[in-house]
């Protein structure tokens, strides 16, 4: 037989992973990183086995039989191996529990579960997102008799206790709009309220219980008089008739994720608090699912490169090794200085999120949390296409060839820029975040994270692109348009500059116990450049979108 590739093995994503390891030192007491590593090296474990399995395997998608054979209305959907050890995997290693603890490093600990897990879970982590954001929403609400009803199941630590929750908010009629929702609750002659309506996009319909906008019957238009219901799904074993599954998406990607179009026909409901502005109750939930869909992004580079890195060492092109080609090299080191910036927000965020909900938060930072979550996410949403593509490449034709289980990572990794708000939505909330003291609060926190910084050129390069940003918002302050025409510049310029201040916070720790790496990843991220800014000018986009 001719020459066979050796085809890449996956690192161990926590042994073998000495960025994640360090942040972990250098953010928690020791007695606290001793006390979920058993978690997180069973979670890796588990990262590499599914790896293996998916690659002796044929590749299945969740099917929907609406019927059984009696005629009967079951809408029964079947899962993947994955999906189905799904529930055991979150409960025994505290994958979702973790982040409500009452300390200041639970969602820290929590997102370092969800970092190992994600990619491995097939998706099972979107929701994760949502039973994450559901159980955050409702102890905001102050709603005592539905969080005693759904907390002790969203936040258990057992398999056959545990509940999913969905997150119901996407119609026909407007994704991001929410204010088009044509969802109507009614009372019926109990007073129970009770959902009647089309939600097109249900990425948990498999879960128990879900959280959904709709508009009381009666009451105005707008989201301002939308209301958040708490619905369940389940009649013991079998869905409530009242919940119709009309079908099942067929995705670009995360094919292993049930995503549902799902009519509701008077499914009982419960207001979360009271009947209007509902939309302002979805906030706390939005803030953990962003932060969620960052550290997917995330792990899906990490996936990617580790891949990618392995990979260099196995395959020999004109007679050297990849990881021995000048330019393979210099393109792989380039994909992990980006990948170390993405992974610093994506890591500072949670730990901040974490701080913030425990009250331990220095003061600016309630207002910083409000801006960097969407900046986390838009930016790690898109270079998470960018860094998959490019891996790819690092492939040739392998790359391109489904069995070799590298194409989905690309096809997933798409989902990341548009679910939670895509780029352009995502940049505009950052404009609403920067309103008031929110970017003094960022000015404050670099300045904090610089303190001890030892490269005085990126420092400088940081703080140039910190005023660039501060003169664009003062020069555009009255001017509406101008300012949201270069939102998406100005949101990638502030995240890149955030990431660079985190890794200069990073290498001078780093300096300090022997880690030269860290340097060597923020000076090749700021000699990529920080600025992104792009231009705005009004005249020239109605040139280039008129007629042709």
């Amino acid at each position: 037989m001719g020459f066979l590739q050796d085809p890449p093995q996956l690192a161990h994503p926590y042994r073998e992973d000495p960025l994640l390891r360090a942040t972990l030192r250098r953010a928690l007491p020791p007695a606290r990183l001793a006390a979920i590593e058993p978690d997180l090296q069973a979670l890796g474990d588990y990262a590499v086995m599914e790896w293996k399995r998916a690659n002796h395997s044929t590749r299945r998608k969740p099917v929907l039989t609406q019927w059984d054979a009696w005629g009967n209305r079951v809408d029964r959907i079947e899962l993947t191996e994955a999906w189905q050890e799904g529930p055991h995997i979150t409960t025994q290693h505290a994958v979702l529990a973790a982040g409500h603890e009452a300390h200041e490093h639970a969602r820290l600990e929590e997102f370092a579960r969800v970092y190992l897990y994600h990619v491995a879970s097939e998706f099972y982590s979107c929701p994760l997102a949502m039973t994450d954001g559901a159980a955050t929403a409702l102890k905001a609400s102050g709603n005592k008799a539905l969080m005693e009803r759904a907390l002790p199941h969203l936040l258990s630590r057992d398999a056959s206790t545990f509940w999913l929750s969905g997150q119901w908010m996407t119609e026909n009629a407007g994704g991001s709009d929410v204010g088009n929702t044509e969802t109507v609750a009614r009372q019926d002659a109990s007073g129970q309220w009770r959902l009647y309506g089309r939600k097109w996009f249900s990425s948990a319909v498999v879960g128990e219980m879900a959280l959904g906008l709709a508009r009381p019957e009666g009451a105005g238009s707008g989201p301002g008089a939308l209301a958040l219901f708490y619905v369940e799904t389940m009649d013991g074993e079998r869905r409530k008739p009242e919940l119709i599954i009309d079908r099942l998406k067929d995705k670009l990607g995360t094919h292993e994720l049930p995503t549902a179009e799902i009519h509701l026909d008077g499914l009982p409901a419960w207001p979360l608090g009271e009947l209007a502005n509902g939309v302002r109750q979805v906030a706390p939930m939005l803030n953990i699912t962003r932060t969620w869909n960052a550290m997917g992004a995330t792990a899906s580079m990490a996936r990617a490169l580790s891949l990618a890195r392995d990979y260099a060492t196995r395959r020999s092109a004109f007679g050297k090794r990849l990881i021995d080609q000048p330019l393979h090299a210099q393109t792989l080191a380039d994909m992990q200085a980006e990948f170390e910036g993405a992974f610093a927000l994506s890591f500072e965020v949670a730990h901040l999120l974490g701080r913030v909900e425990h009250g331990s938060a220095q003061p600016h930072e309630a207002a910083l949390l409000r801006l960097l979550t969407p900046l986390a996410k838009l930016w790690t949403g898109k270079m998470a296409v960018k860094l998959c593509a490019e891996t790819l490449e690092c492939f040739g034709g392998a790359g391109y060839i489904e069995d070799t289980g590298l194409p989905q990572l690309l096809r997933d990794a798409q989902v990341y820029a548009i679910w939670e708000g895509t780029t352009n939505v995502l940049s505009l909330d950052t404009l609403r975040a920067l309103a008031g003291d929110n970017f003094n609060a960022l000015c404050i926190a670099i300045e904090g994270w610089l303190a001890d910084s030892i490269d005085a050129q990126a420092r400088q390069a940081i703080h140039k692109a910190l005023h660039d940003a501060a003169a664009y918002l003062q020069t555009h302050a009255n001017q509406r348009d101008t300012l949201e025409a270069g939102a998406r510049g100005l949101a990638l310029t502030l995240a890149r500059t955030t990431a660079a201040a985190l890794l200069a916070r990073h290498n001078a720790w780093g300096a300090q116990h022997g880690h030269a790496r860290a340097g060597a990843a923020l000076r090749r991220f700021v000699a990529h450049g920080l600025s992104r800014f792009s231009t705005s000018d009004a005249t020239d986009t109605a040139l280039l979108l008129g007629p042709h």
